[in-house]
């Protein structure tokens, strides 16, 4: 594979364009905060890593193109795994959501009794 056909590899798979850059192919106009990248280094081999706040991390090399476009493929389209255990229906997780907003609001008001009484309408609170 090559960079121009990789790059219609991920454009077929939904990769948002903003994701990546190679250069001479698919070149960003404002480079986001992080993103991957491939690129031809000098000696003729190809790079390929993250670009993270104008540093490159986790940055691999490959002697050709080839691999180097393999590499960003599978780095860029693979899929997490599940986390373990069986899955929860997002109503039951949004209700368990909301039941922790409340949880933290009385908490929140326990910690301050006189926050509670001004709350709830009362007036001044007492020892």
């Amino acid at each position: 594979m090559d960079r121009a056909e990789l790059v219609e590899r991920l454009r077929g798979a939904g990769v948002p364009d903003a994701w990546y850059e190679i250069p001479g192919v698919h070149d960003l106009t404002a480079a986001p905060d992080a993103h991957y990248f491939l690129r031809r280094e000098s000696g003729g081999h190809w790079a390929v890593g993250l670009r993270e706040r104008a540093q490159d991390r986790d940055l691999r090399r490959f002697p050709t193109e080839d691999e180097a476009c393999a590499d960003l493929h599978a780095r860029i389209t693979r899929v997490p795994p599940a986390p373990p255990g069986p899955a929860q229906p997002l109503e039951a997780l949004l209700a368990d959501a909301e039941e922790g907003r409340r949880q933290a609001w009385r908490d929140f008001e326990d910690a301050d009794p006189a926050r509670r009484e001004r709350h709830n309408g009362g007036g001044e609170a007492t020892s």
